[in-house]
């Protein structure tokens, strides 16, 4: 299948350019600059150049492919649908995957599914009219797809080197914000990527929170950190107000208590989640 690809560059999108390249698609991936386009290619996709705002090279990259998946994250809500629309337009029956977040339902309060009610912090609030939007694609005879990745770990990953690991190392101690008795619904990153590959084959308007079934605490991952930089059962608490302080909105994000079942996409996509240890994984530094 011919498929276009925006954010090929980035954490996710390098891990499913080489997922769909594995499964035999072939990718054309949008990338901002020379460098990105090195990436994108050295993956085994085409590049082209531009951005989330060059509506007219996303619509008629939409149109020329078979399948689309948007990994790009977008400024705004606004240049997000924008977006979203111009390749919506171009590809027309053809899929559409788009990219949420399981962030945006708030504490789940137990193990949760694609049917929990949406209570989003701030940071993600955002997506929702844009997810409707693109949703009701399906009802013009559109075939758009939602997938909603838990937080993300295994190799290089941003979120968490960037909240935790980096400033565990420089501060002597991992932070854990106040008790750390919250679930983190976790996926590996080669697991969501097989899971984009999967959801080319979806039903139109449906969604996949993307998870690996696992949702340790956030002290369980806090100590995990922690032992992959050799600080072993040094984490520090840190009160949700004080966390806003230093992280900014992502606080909010990291404090929700989350737990997700992946059985939609089991049952439905044959997706499998194939790492089901991810403190092993955080403990390891991989």
């Amino acid at each position: 299948m011919r498929v276009f690809l925006t954010g090929g560059s980035g954490y996710i999108g390098r891990a499913t350019i080489s997922a769909l390249v594995r499964h035999g698609h072939t990718v054309k991936a949008l990338a901002r600059s020379d460098r990105a386009a090195e990436t994108v290619g050295s993956l085994g996709a085409a590049p082209l150049i531009g951005g989330l705002g060059d509506l007219g090279v996303l619509n008629a990259a939409a149109a020329r492919a078979e399948a689309v998946v948007h990994l790009a994250q977008a400024e705004t809500g606004a240049e997000d649908l924008a977006a979203a629309t111009a390749m919506q337009d171009g590809i027309g029956t053809g899929t559409y995957v788009h990219t949420g977040g399981t962030w945006v339902y708030g504490d789940t309060d137990g193990v949760a599914d694609e049917t929990a009610a949406w209570n989003p912090p701030a940071l993600v609030a955002w997506r929702k009219p844009v997810e409707d939007a693109v949703l009701e694609r399906a009802r013009r005879g559109g075939r758009p797809v939602v997938v909603q990745p838990g937080l993300l770990y295994g190799g290089e990953n941003r979120l968490i080197d960037s909240f935790y690991t980096t400033p565990g190392k420089e501060a002597g101690a991992v932070p854990c914000i106040g008790d750390g008795a919250n679930h983190w619904a976790l996926v590996h990153i080669d697991d969501i990527a097989e899971l984009y590959v999967a959801a080319l084959d979806a039903k139109p308007g449906a969604v996949y929170v993307g998870v690996g079934g696992v949702n340790p605490t956030a002290k369980e991952c806090a100590l995990a950190i922690a032992r992959s930089v050799g600080l072993d059962g040094k984490i520090a608490s840190v009160a949700l107000e004080e966390a806003r302080r230093q992280m900014g909105p992502i606080a909010d994000a990291f404090a929700l208590d989350q737990e997700f079942t992946p059985a939609r996409a089991e049952a439905e996509l044959g997706w499998t989640p194939a790492h089901t240890d991810p403190l092993a994984v955080l403990a390891g530094g991989k």
